[in-house]
């Protein structure tokens, strides 16, 4: 019997061992036809990438990336450790996809109080893998192929590629600085849009504008006037608003924060972007929110449920313990929404005097955890490079982390290829960081000052 299989086997063996073959061949093969999908081509290059390895290669300082170096609030990282080593078993599990019940609830009551109006926490909120996840929601859900996306410069990196992604053409507006005449440092205030120019942006393909107030990277706080003009533009030509907020509670000076979703006409229009990471100094958590009219929302859900689907339990049930206990301290001097940016006001007019004093001219931010500095000074100190058309802010930072060792981020990056040659002259410091962090950043500004006196 075993003689009679032989010749079967070996012929079975050597038939495997040819596919086998011509399955390494196949393998070995490369496709002839493209892999990239069309929506990807020129968004590929990221700013982040090439100064974050420079940061961690050089820097012994670095202000560029946006995050505090500072602990998170105790109240928050002592509620996610009752709820991973005290709470429900559930927690572990999944939740509701558009949002942890608790969570949605407390943001509901928190922004009832902020925009004057009822909420539905399971319509009007939905939660998201940070604020970034909550942008991809918004282009993805409501721009389609040919919609024309107003975006106010300088802004963050992340819109231009999205809108593209979605299939919609972006148009920039700048905000144009106007230096104040009696020789102050000049104010985030300072840069403001002209309102023809603004108007004249808004056409019948216009589908939304992205209004990011407090805006990163220049730290502006628009005013009532200002959005009362954006507004009035949406109202006219019918057009959605994506209002990015994630540093709705870092405003000094006693500016105030105004939600442009609060005016009249924009509610039914307008979805408010927020963050956990930047209201709670713990961006590593990614826990994002959206609100706004059911009308807009469900169509973000659509767009959530067929990607992300669902964000981690555990992290949204700390958050809501959060912001519980800052729904009972609300407006109070106890509350974490006001000494919070009292602690990063303090900061700020430190890094401010640090640069200053080497001559630098910081513009002063009402608001983020960020500010822009002038560096047109410095041109006599940074190398030509011999055939790069590679923009002086971006030359400068590269130089300054590699022979200061201080890290920062070049504002032209902030900025859309038309006009990023406009704002060459200015980089872009982050100031949320440990008070030793600072003083080594002053320490290297004072050492730089020195050197060029003495020069």
């Amino acid at each position: 019997m075993l003689r009679r299989t032989a010749p079967f086997l070996r012929h079975f063996l050597l038939e495997r061992n040819s596919s086998a073959g011509h399955s390494s061949c196949s393998r070995e093969a490369k496709m002839s036809r493209p892999v990239q999908a069309r929506r990807l081509e020129g968004i590929d290059k990221n700013i982040w990438v090439e100064f974050v390895k420079l940061a961690t290669t050089y820097s012994k300082v670095n202000l560029g990336q946006g995050f505090p170096d500072f602990p998170a609030p105790d109240f928050l990282t002592e509620a996610l450790m009752r709820v991973v080593s005290g709470g429900s078993h559930m927690l572990h599990q999944y939740t509701r996809a558009f949002g942890h019940p608790p969570l949605v609830k407390a943001l509901a009551q928190l922004f009832e109080k902020l925009l004057g109006r009822d909420l539905d926490p399971m319509t009007n909120v939905m939660v998201t893998v940070g604020a970034y996840q909550a942008l991809f929601c918004c282009f993805q859900a409501l721009v389609d192929e040919g919609d024309e996306v107003i975006i106010i410069e300088p802004f963050f990196d992340c819109y231009e590629p999205m809108v593209k992604m979605a299939g919609g053409t972006p148009v920039f507006v700048p905000l144009r600085p106007n230096p104040p005449k009696d020789g102050k440092l000049m104010s985030s205030a300072d840069w403001q849009l002209d309102p023809t120019e603004l108007a004249s942006k808004f056409s019948e393909r216009t589908k939304a504008i992205v209004l990011n107030s407090p805006n990163n990277p220049l730290g502006k706080v628009f005013s009532r006037e200002e959005l009362g003009l954006i507004a009035e533009l949406c109202v006219k030509h019918d057009v959605l608003c994506i209002s990015d907020e994630v540093y709705e509670w870092l405003v000094y000076d006693g500016k105030q924060h105004i939600r442009i979703a609060s005016l009249q006409g924009m509610w039914d229009r307008t979805v408010i972007v927020g963050s956990a990471g930047k209201t709670f100094s713990a961006t590593g958590w990614k826990v994002g929110w959206v609100v706004g009219p059911d009308r807009l929302l469900q169509h973000l859900r659509t767009v959530h449920q067929n990607s992300v689907y669902h964000c981690a339990t555990i992290a949204q049930e700390a958050v809501a313990q959060g912001f519980q206990r800052e729904l009972t301290l609300y407006g109070k001097p106890e509350s974490y929404f006001v000494q919070l940016p009292k602690e990063l006001q303090r900061k700020r007019d430190w890094l401010i005097q640090s640069l200053n004093a080497v001559g630098m001219k910081p513009i002063i931010p009402e608001g983020t955890y960020f500010l822009v500095a002038d560096i047109s000074p410095f041109k006599s100190d940074v190398p030509d490079v011999p055939n790069s058309d590679e923009p002086y802010d971006y030359r400068f930072v590269k130089w300054m982390v590699k022979n200061k060792g201080l890290a920062a981020i070049p504002l032209s990056a902030f900025y859309s290829e038309a006009h990023k040659n406009n704002y060459t002259n200015f980089i872009r410091f982050c100031f949320a960081k440990e008070d030793t962090t600072l003083k080594a950043a002053n320490d290297i500004l004072q050492k730089w000052k020195q050197e060029k006196t003495s020069s």
